[in-house]
């Protein structure tokens, strides 16, 4: 097929595309709408080592990977229900937790997630503090020249974790666009053994068109009843290519929003 034929497929179907794309952006945007925010509580812990020597400093990066696992423990988790007085076993909060460590900066990030933001940072901030005090403890038993201090240098930080509803809606209407791409070309698939013009007599069979018989209107032999079934079947196939065009733009953005979910 050539780059002109692509065009006037375009050019006489675009409107399907768009439309699964609108309605597909639409979808994921009152589907996100629809979902229980969930905010994140962001808490970093700065590390600093007693004195300045590489090997020291070196060694104490290494132990940033230790300190996450000391943080997702049920030790830890008990410790934070204790001081905030959480109605949680220790497995149900440390599912709210989420550690990263980062060795260029020399520190680890605390998250916690809950649909009360508040709550959210008021955890991610007690898991700080109760790792600072075993931290602390820790370094007491060490030599002065080899503590590694921690310290919690800003309050917790917030954010919406999800839905992402800019995102989704975006995601939504180019998954949506993709879509309708496929059912255009699926509907001229269906339609490709039709011949409608004289190009496309000369396509199938090789040869040039002289000349072509006057079209009749169908008023003319067509009567009346037969008409009217004719413009039955033309709405019962219209109605079947619209239910197909919005159910594509329905199932995209439930898709794209249920993948989004899923992967936050």
């Amino acid at each position: 097929m050539e780059l002109q034929e692509y065009f006037k497929i375009l050019w006489k179907r675009g409107w399907i595309i768009v439309l699964v794309a609108v309605i597909a952006a639409v979808s994921a945007y009152g589907f996100s709408k629809m979902q229980m925010p969930i905010y994140k509580g962001i808490q970093q812990i700065q590390f600093q080592i007693a004195r300045a020597d590489w090997g020291l400093q070196n060694a104490a990066k290494e132990l940033l990977p230790t300190y996450c696992i000391r943080i997702d423990s049920d030790e830890m988790a008990w410790k934070v229900i204790a001081r905030l007085e959480l109605d949680l076993l220790p497995s149900a909060l440390r599912a709210k937790i989420k550690t990263g460590a980062d060795q260029a900066t020399f520190s680890l990030t605390v998250e916690a997630l809950d649909p009360d933001l508040e709550i959210a940072k008021v955890i991610a901030q007690a898991f700080a503090e109760v790792f600072k005090e075993d931290q602390d403890l820790w370094n007491q038993r060490q030599d002065k020249r080899d503590r590694v201090y921690a310290y919690i240098r800003n309050e917790p930080q917030s954010a919406l974790h999800r839905p992402r509803t800019k995102v989704n809606t975006l995601a939504g209407g180019i998954f949506g666009a993709m879509l309708g791409m496929v059912i255009v070309f699926f509907l001229e698939w269906l339609e490709s053994d039709i011949v409608r013009t004289a190009e496309d007599v000369e396509r199938h069979v090789g040869v040039p068109v002289l000349g072509s018989i006057p079209a009749i209107t169908s008023e003319e032999v067509v009567p009346v009843r037969a008409r009217r079934k004719l413009r039955w079947a033309f709405l019962k196939s219209f109605k079947l290519s619209t239910m197909l065009v919005f159910g594509a733009g329905f199932l995209a953005g439930a898709v794209i929003v249920g993948l989004a979910l899923t992967a936050l």
